[in-house]
């Protein structure tokens, strides 16, 4: 097992359906991605669409577009904590990119991860990687240990231009914030999360942004259920099953061929996204 992820960290995962904070690489490095990803990333339009806000593009998938996320999706010490939860054989299916703006009212509502994405079974983990810290002050995430064991909760859509998900998707029932954690993260520290554990995010009431980006991993033998066939990047170990369309690694910014790439994934992603009803119990 790495040395980055010990056995009680896993069985920690296990139970409470998180772990944190794991050291990824020290704040150095995460300052040089923080000036690449402000440099690609800057503030852009959110496009609308029927379901709800989108992020703007480049910050969903941006791994297909940017060298330095194509780099970063493969760090060994991600991947050794992820190995180490759902095995040697690890795709990337997604990853999206949490920019609160000093100031920002920007919240994200108690949800889980797997509502939207419709995969099959219940095995993604998000690893959320922290560019400049994260605290309460900020709008750190925050998450109810154990929620994962019931599965999946039912979910309403909620129309709300502070909601940073695109359909604002919300679980339908009461949560008990009494019981939550904060996972509080300095510069190149990241956290592992469940696809069923509840999680949310507050206002960053602070004088900093609050950069992060969210890396959803999932075991090969992993499938999407819907009827679009979506893509995925093979990032360690092997793909025996392929249940997705292999993704190419970016050459370099601004390269032609990445920008149809991910322009092609994510409209692939949006489409099977919008499918998906919202969740009264479908699973």
């Amino acid at each position: 097992m790495s040395r980055l992820i010990t056995p009680s960290q896993v069985e920690a995962y296990r139970r409470d359906g998180m772990v944190f904070p794991l050291d990824a690489f020290p704040p150095e490095e995460a300052e040089r991605y923080r000036q690449a990803l402000v440099r690609c990333c800057a503030e852009a339009e959110r496009p609308t669409s029927e379901a709800g806000i989108r992020q703007p593009s480049n910050r969903v998938k941006s791994y297909l577009l940017f060298p330095w996320a194509a780099e970063l999706i493969r760090h060994p010490a991600i991947l050794d904590a992820v190995e180490a939860v759902i095995g040697p054989d690890i795709l990337t299916f997604h990853s999206t990119i949490w920019w609160k703006p000093a100031g920002s009212a920007g919240i994200v509502p108690w949800h889980q991860d797997g509502t939207y994405f419709g995969l099959a079974p219940f095995e993604h983990v998000t690893a959320w990687i922290s560019l400049t810290g994260s605290d309460l002050e900020m709008g750190c995430v925050e998450a109810l240990p154990g929620s994962h064991i019931a599965g999946q909760r039912a979910h309403r859509d909620r129309k709300d231009p502070n909601i940073m998900l695109s359909r604002g998707q919300s679980v339908a029932d009461a949560v008990d914030e009494g019981q939550a954690v904060p996972m509080i993260l300095r510069p190149g520290q990241f956290s592992l999360h469940h696809t069923m554990l509840l999680h949310a995010s507050r206002p960053n009431r602070s004088t900093h942004d609050r950069i992060g980006i969210g890396i959803s991993y999932v075991p090969t033998h992993v499938r999407h259920i819907g009827e679009t066939r979506l893509s995925a990047t093979l990032v360690r170990g092997e793909d025996r099953h392929g249940h997705f369309e292999p993704e190419p690694r970016p050459k370099a910014e601004g390269d032609p061929a990445a920008i149809a790439a991910h322009a092609e994934a994510i409209g692939r992603f949006w489409t099977a996204s919008e499918a998906i009803p919202e969740m009264a119990l479908v699973h």
